[in-house]
């Protein structure tokens, strides 16, 4: 059975001043009423609460049987073909969508003064099949079985409700489109949209006559009583339009929720209704035998007395009839009555209060989608209105026992009322000591902390919040307090109840934690140091990854370090840094937010790197991150190196892993190439982090994982005027096979590391070049003499060492320069010859 509330959506009526008995009417347009009698057509202008003055008459070529208005202007058929039928009754059936092409019944598109052109954007769908038969066994008569107000209902797209965007009529974009037919006793409202939805079915509670639908309510009419219902249509279109109803964000009351009659208003012998912008049409007749003659009309109803009426007109067919305009209330006068009404319900704690809210809501939610409708500064009230009743809601969610108590959350958050105004609307009294907390309530307030608003809570609220997980969510109460929005806690209070949870038997790292925080925003550093004691290292970096806020914390967008971070940095910055890491290995932090986090915490801005994000940099390699930012960590490190070693930039505070560790610990750095190290010890380096950054520069280079490519184009700030530089340069030309071009830099630069540079890199395919490059460059060097003579000289020797053992004799001579000294290349094609009968 459909729930009555007595509520009044109708307001002011007033009599249409007909000449003729009307037989056809229809509203057009925004204030024009339409009224047909025979063949002749009368305008009214319907505007406000003001009486209905007559525009104009027409008339048509026939008598008048149906009556529509479209934007192109009036339609009305004046031609009737009636037949009989006779039908055996079948059993009921409903075909929703193509399937009710198998009805059986075949529907063929006529065009009739189109353009052959034009017949092409016409075609035939098949939406819904629906037979019904008559009960049998209660003998009804064929008019308890007739359908009738068939009608289609389309609502159009109007982006978001609290948008200023005013749809034209050339901007309509189809959203959703409902249909609507009824039997005598009951009414079956279809959604079309992708596909074809039963959406409410209305029982009436005696026999209608007909119905007419509207994107607020259903208006029925009985012999004697006028109907009012809501309807699902705004609730199925908010579905279609915004794909955020029905998350954490949005909620919108389901369209499966019952269906409820708001009105049943008395109204003696009606004919027929229609319906146009805030108007209902009525024409009421009396049958002329139970109406002798004419009566006063009751004194809720105006009275014909006074129209203009004419004398020719028999008398009875002047007294049988009249024609209504019954004004609706406006959504928010009507909206404020519900909401008064469902009052009633609240101390119940009843589905009822829900239900009459949702409805209140409904209704001022489709008064918003139908903006065409809206007059100048009514949008603003409604919208005000829509956020009020998705405050109500929220309270209704939050404070009653409903297995739908999460709804709390998005309403409030459609509310826009803050975190405060919504506690402030809890009725925190107690009666016996024992405060009991609603889920809705708990989820809501427990979400919103999570969410990193940007509102801060009064103390006195904030232990009120405190006080009310400890009661109904204590395993929560370590994470809420980490919120931002409970920066004004006492810390005395906390610590008080997180206390309370460790005698309790609850106890775990994230409590420790808790309390540790705390103690430090009272200045006890004894209490935060034996807290921080009490677990291992790993431990408690397990219990940074369970809450993340007890580091790193967003306001206003920003990253914000804690006052915990910026202790662990002065105190304990290696657990600060693996614990960083081990929240970007578990998804709780991004790439850049973890980059952002160190420099903010470092008081750095734009390019400047401190020391600590370089040390995050280094632990995340050598926790093996996935492939797919390696190489973006290898251009960050190597870039850093560079700066600090063409600038002579010490770092800012200590490193946490020297070179050695690194080559020890990561396999992405390499063992450093010896004629490296003859390289660098040819001038002497004393600055022990200079030292450091090349290693690890270096090392990181002759790793298997490094692209050196990438890396050549920023080697430009490091001179190879420093055999810190060169160093690098040789091992990037070196890593890209450029062993020509290494062998003259040493050459010219530092000739004692040519030797060991190609006992290590001239190998296997290369090992050519030790008599196709080296050979002939040092016998060539040797010619031209200079201080460096010595040194080639003795390059020179080990070379023709190896070429030597090399090289058969024959080839061996081939390579030997022709104006050399044959005292000089004797010893060594002598062991070149002996080497086989040696072996």
């Amino acid at each position: 059975m459909v729930q009555l509330y007595n509520l009044h959506p109708f307001g002011s009526q007033q009599v249409v001043p007909c000449k003729l008995e009307p037989e056809r009417f229809c509203g057009g347009g925004r204030d024009t009423l339409f009224v047909a009698a025979g063949c002749k057509v009368e305008a009214f202008t319907v505007v406000g609460q003001e009486l209905c003055q007559p525009r104009c008459v027409f008339s048509t070529l026939g008598r008048v049987l149906r009556l529509a208005y479209s934007e192109a202007g009036i339609s009305n058929e004046t031609s009737q073909l009636e037949s009989d039928d006779f039908v055996i009754c079948q059993k009921p059936m409903e075909l929703l969508g193509e399937k009710s092409k198998q009805s059986g019944i075949s529907v063929t598109l006529e065009s009739t003064g189109l353009a052959d052109e034009k017949i092409k954007y016409f075609h035939v769908r098949h939406l819904l099949y629906r037979r019904f038969a008559p009960d049998i066994s209660s003998c009804l008569l064929s008019d308890d079985v007739r359908l009738h107000s068939l009608q289609l209902l389309p609502i159009y797209q109007t982006g978001s409700l609290t948008s200023d965007r005013k749809n034209s009529s050339q901007e309509k974009v189809l959203l959703s489109l409902f249909c609507f037919f009824s039997l005598p006793h009951v009414g079956y409202l279809y959604m079309i949209v992708k596909s074809v939805e039963l959406l409410s079915v209305y029982q009436y509670p005696e026999k209608s006559q007909q119905a007419v639908l509207t994107p607020q309510f259903l208006h029925v009419i009985t012999s004697n009583n006028l109907q009012c219902y809501t309807v699902r249509c705004s609730a199925a279109a908010a579905r279609e339009e915004d794909p955020y109803v029905d998350t954490t964000l949005k909620a919108c009351p389901p369209i499966s929720m019952d269906v409820c009659a708001l009105r049943i208003q008395l109204f003696i012998g009606l004919k027929a209704i229609c319906h146009f912008k805030n108007h209902v049409v009525l024409l009421t007749k009396a049958d002329p035998e139970t109406v002798p003659e004419r009566r006063e009309s009751p004194k809720r109803f105006l009275s014909r007395k006074g129209t203009s009426v004419n004398p020719k007109t028999p008398p009875v067919a002047e007294a049988g009839w009249n024609l209504y305009i019954v004004n609706t209330i406006s959504p928010v006068q009507l909206y404020k009555e519900m909401v008064d009404y469902s009052n009633a319900y609240k101390t119940a704690k009843t589905q009822s209060c829900i239900h009459l809210l949702s409805e209140a809501h409904l209704l001022v939610r489709a008064a918003l989608m139908d903006a065409s409708q809206l007059e100048p500064g009514e949008k603003a009230e409604l919208l005000e209105a829509f956020k009020e009743s998705c405050g109500h809601l929220g309270d209704c969610y939050s404070r009653l026992e409903t297995q739908h108590s999460h709804l709390a959350l998005p309403y409030y958050k459609m509310s826009g009322l803050s975190m405060a105004e919504v506690l402030n609307r809890v009725d925190w009294a107690v009666e016996d000591g024992s405060q009991k907390y609603e889920r809705g309530l708990i989820f809501y307030i427990n979400h919103s902390l999570y969410e990193n608003l940007d509102e801060e809570l009064s103390e006195e609220l904030s232990a009120k919040v405190v006080q009310m997980f400890y009661a109904a969510e204590p395993k929560q109460l370590p994470h809420i307090l980490c919120s931002p929005s409970m920066k004004n806690i006492d810390p005395l209070t906390a610590i008080k109840y997180l206390r309370k949870l460790d005698t309790s038997g609850f106890s775990s790292v994230l409590v420790t934690l808790a309390k540790a925080a705390m103690a430090l925003k009272m200045g006890d550093l004894d209490m935060h140091r034996n807290e921080m004691k009490s677990h291992s290292e790993m431990k408690l970096v397990c219990g940074f990854i369970l809450e993340p806020r007890l580091l790193i914390q967003q306001r206003k967008g920003q990253i914000v370090p804690t006052e915990f971070a910026v202790h662990l940095k002065e105190t304990q910055p290696g657990l600060l840094v693996a614990s960083v890491l081990a929240l970007q290995k578990n998804n709780k932090i991004g790439i850049e937010e973890a980059d952002s986090f160190f420099k903010v915490l470092c008081g750095k801005d734009g390019d400047t790197i401190p020391q600590l994000l370089v040390d995050f940099w280094e632990a995340q390699l050598v926790a093996c991150l996935p492939d797919v930012v390696l190489q973006e960590l290898f251009f960050k490190l190597t870039s850093q190196y560079i700066w600090r070693l063409s600038k002579r930039q010490p770092p800012d505070t200590t490193p946490l892993r020297t070179s050695e560790d690194l080559i020890n610990t990561c396999s992405h750095y390499g063992l450093i190439n010896p004629w490296v190290n003859v390289l660098i010890s040819s001038e002497s380096l004393v600055d022990k982090n200079y030292m450091e950054d090349l290693s690890k520069l270096q090392s990181l280079i002759c790793g298997p994982s490094f692209d050196i490519a990438s890396i050549v184009p920023f080697l430009e700030p490091l001179s190879e005027d420093t055999v810190a530089g060169l160093s690098v340069h040789v091992l990037c030309h070196t890593r890209l096979k450029e062993y020509d071009q290494c062998i003259d830099r040493l050459l010219e630069r530092c000739p004692e590391a040519v030797i060991p540079y190609a006992n290590h890199e001239l190998k296997e395919e290369n090992r050519t070049l030790w008599w196709k490059k080296l050979l002939p460059e040092l016998c060539q060097r040797i010619k031209c003499g200079g201080e460096k003579y010595q040194l080639y000289l003795s390059s020179l020797k080990e070379t023709l060492s190896v070429v030597a053992v090399e090289l058969e004799l024959r080839d061996f001579l081939n390579v030997l320069p022709e104006d050399g000294t044959a005292a000089f290349f004797l010893p060594y094609l002598l062991y070149c010859s002996r080497k086989k009968s040696l072996t």
